[in-house]
Protein backbone atom coordinates (compact mmCIF):
# COMPACT_ATOMS: atom_id res chain seq x y z
CA UNK A 1 0.00 0.00 0.00
CA UNK A 2 1.50 3.04 -0.92
CA UNK A 3 1.66 6.56 1.51
CA UNK A 4 -1.66 7.98 0.26
CA UNK A 5 -3.63 4.65 0.24
CA UNK A 6 -1.74 4.36 3.68
CA UNK A 7 -3.15 7.87 5.27
CA UNK A 8 -6.61 7.39 3.27
CA UNK A 9 -6.74 4.13 5.56
CA UNK A 10 -5.56 5.58 8.57
CA UNK A 11 -7.64 8.97 8.30
CA UNK A 12 -10.81 6.44 8.30
CA UNK A 13 -9.19 4.72 11.16
CA UNK A 14 -8.74 7.96 13.23
CA UNK A 15 -12.43 9.47 12.80
CA UNK A 16 -13.69 7.75 15.75
CA UNK A 17 -11.66 9.20 17.89
CA UNK A 18 -11.24 12.30 16.98
CA UNK A 19 -14.06 13.64 19.51
CA UNK A 20 -13.90 16.85 19.13
CA UNK A 21 -13.51 17.31 15.39
CA UNK A 22 -9.99 18.53 14.89
CA UNK A 23 -9.11 19.34 11.43
CA UNK A 24 -6.50 16.81 10.54
CA UNK A 25 -2.90 17.99 9.23
CA UNK A 26 0.17 16.08 8.50
CA UNK A 27 1.62 18.14 11.32
CA UNK A 28 -1.25 17.17 13.71
CA UNK A 29 -0.13 16.02 17.34
CA UNK A 30 -2.04 13.71 19.07
CA UNK A 31 -1.42 14.54 22.50
CA UNK A 32 -1.46 18.25 21.91
CA UNK A 33 -4.14 18.81 18.89
CA UNK A 34 -6.28 16.01 19.53
CA UNK A 35 -5.70 15.87 23.41
CA UNK A 36 -5.29 12.49 23.58
CA UNK A 37 -4.74 10.30 27.11
CA UNK A 38 -2.41 7.08 27.18
CA UNK A 39 -5.52 4.78 27.04
CA UNK A 40 -6.74 6.52 23.82
CA UNK A 41 -3.51 6.17 22.24
CA UNK A 42 -3.55 2.56 23.22
CA UNK A 43 -6.74 2.02 21.58
CA UNK A 44 -5.95 3.94 18.56
CA UNK A 45 -2.34 1.78 18.27
CA UNK A 46 -4.44 -1.24 18.30
CA UNK A 47 -7.07 -0.56 15.76
CA UNK A 48 -3.85 0.36 13.31
CA UNK A 49 -2.15 -2.59 14.30
CA UNK A 50 -5.23 -4.40 13.25
CA UNK A 51 -5.79 -3.11 10.25
CA UNK A 52 -2.61 -3.07 8.65
CA UNK A 53 -1.25 -6.42 10.16
CA UNK A 54 1.78 -4.60 11.68
CA UNK A 55 3.25 -4.24 15.23
CA UNK A 56 4.35 -1.14 15.95
CA UNK A 57 6.75 -1.42 19.47
CA UNK A 58 6.67 0.86 22.20
CA UNK A 59 9.84 2.65 21.22
CA UNK A 60 8.39 3.51 17.60
CA UNK A 61 5.21 4.79 19.50
CA UNK A 62 7.20 6.95 21.44
CA UNK A 63 8.93 8.82 18.31
CA UNK A 64 5.62 9.22 16.89
CA UNK A 65 4.01 12.47 18.11
CA UNK A 66 2.41 13.72 14.76
CA UNK A 67 -0.32 11.78 12.05
CA UNK A 68 2.71 12.46 8.79
CA UNK A 69 5.03 10.54 11.61
CA UNK A 70 2.44 8.04 11.89
CA UNK A 71 1.67 7.78 7.99
CA UNK A 72 5.34 7.35 7.63
CA UNK A 73 5.86 4.59 10.02
CA UNK A 74 3.12 2.32 9.27
CA UNK A 75 4.16 2.54 5.52
CA UNK A 76 7.56 1.64 6.36
CA UNK A 77 6.14 -1.20 8.70
CA UNK A 78 4.05 -2.75 5.83
CA UNK A 79 7.53 -3.23 3.62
Amino acid sequence: MDRAATAEKIAELIAPFNKKGITITEASTFAGDLEWDSLTVMDFVAAIEDEFDIIISMNQQAEIETYGQLIDAVTRLQG
